[in-house]
């Protein structure tokens, strides 16, 4: 390949990788907030964490098409490995106790995606729910250790970076929150623009082509999934030293259904779609359950439903819609 053929084929990269103004926004949105909503900065810390998941969802829903019902299992491994390091191994230092649930999901994804993702359709959404289940059967059945459903209480978390401590009114993990999911958001950017992320869009789009042409699908799925289940880690253990607090309630079903919710109603492999779509429920939730506690469900459920029948691509297609008019 001559000089000319090179930067020729470089510049589709550059182009994918090069920021819009746009993008800024909603850190921009998130720096205002710290100073405009101070009594709202643990609601905020809230979303943030949950902005984290959902974008670890993303990662293998909206890149490479696979579909699971199980992902709160990796949130509540990180969860349940920050509050257990901090109870029985007396470790209190945040960076190090985030990094460990990091790198415990990590390990969970990476052994249960070897064995899982070499199935597909409903058998994978099916073997990822019941995987989910026993773990969480698992963590109830060791309540000696976990706390079963009573959760785990007496976590306890050293100020960050030595002088920084959990104050009451969440600014110091609004700001460690918001911080995380600007790295997090970072790597995942870079890598879905990257040939390893288009290679997971064509495997999403047919899987046996992109075999035939040499690409070891398996394996690449399985890094995927690894990466995601990692990401969603940090997730759990942000929310466990936020909180000094575990439940069971980590590894459950509901937390995994609605966290896709949260990415249909924002938009699937769009990057920010995580930001939206939980940005939106959460806040309408909050609303709602103010108005009127028994039945804000019915509002929230009648927002989702127009918005998935009138809107393809979730609110960041109706943005984009907008953008191109």
């Amino acid at each position: 390949m001559n000089a000319e053929t090179a930067v020729a084929a470089a510049v589709p990269a550059i182009v994918r990788h090069r920021w819009r103004w746009y993008e800024a926004l909603p850190w921009l949105a998130a720096i205002a907030a710290f100073f405009l909503l101070p009594g709202y900065l643990a609601f905020g810390t809230q979303i943030a964490i949950t902005i984290l998941f959902v974008l670890s969802l993303d990662l293998i829903v909206g890149y490479a098409g696979i579909v699971t019902l199980g992902h709160a299992a990796f949130f509540g491994l990180g969860a349940y490995a920050v509050g257990l390091l901090s109870i029985h191994a007396d470790w209190h230092e945040p960076l190090t106790l985030l990094a460990a649930a990091g790198v415990v999901a990590a390990a969970g994804g990476a052994l249960t995606g070897w064995f899982l993702l070499r199935y597909h359709g409903l058998t994978l959404i099916m073997l990822t729910l019941a995987s989910a289940m026993l773990l969480h059967e698992t963590v109830n059945a060791g309540a000696a250790v976990t706390g079963g459903y009573d959760g785990l209480t007496g976590i306890r978390i050293a100020p960050l970076f030595g002088v920084f401590d959990n104050d009451l009114w969440a600014r110091t993990y609004y700001c460690y929150s918001v911080g995380v999911l600007f790295l997090c958001f970072l790597v995942v950017r870079r890598l879905v623009h990257a040939p390893f992320g288009l290679s997971l869009q064509g495997i999403r789009g047919n899987a046996r082509r992109m075999s035939a042409i040499g690409y070891d699908v398996h394996r690449r799925m399985v890094a995927v999934y690894t990466l995601s289940a990692g990401l969603a880690g940090l997730a759990g253990g942000l929310l466990a030293q936020f909180s000094a607090f575990v439940t069971i309630d980590t590894l459950s079903f509901a937390r995994s259904g609605t966290a896709l919710v949260m990415l249909v109603l924002g938009g699937t492999g769009r990057l920010y779609g995580a930001f939206f779509g939980v940005l939106v429920y959460m806040v309408l939730e909050h609303e709602l359950a103010k108005l009127s506690p028994a039945y804000w469900g019915l509002g929230v459920g009648m927002v989702l439903l127009a918005i998935v029948l009138l809107a393809r691509g979730g609110l960041c297609g109706i943005l984009a819609r907008l953008a191109r008019r």
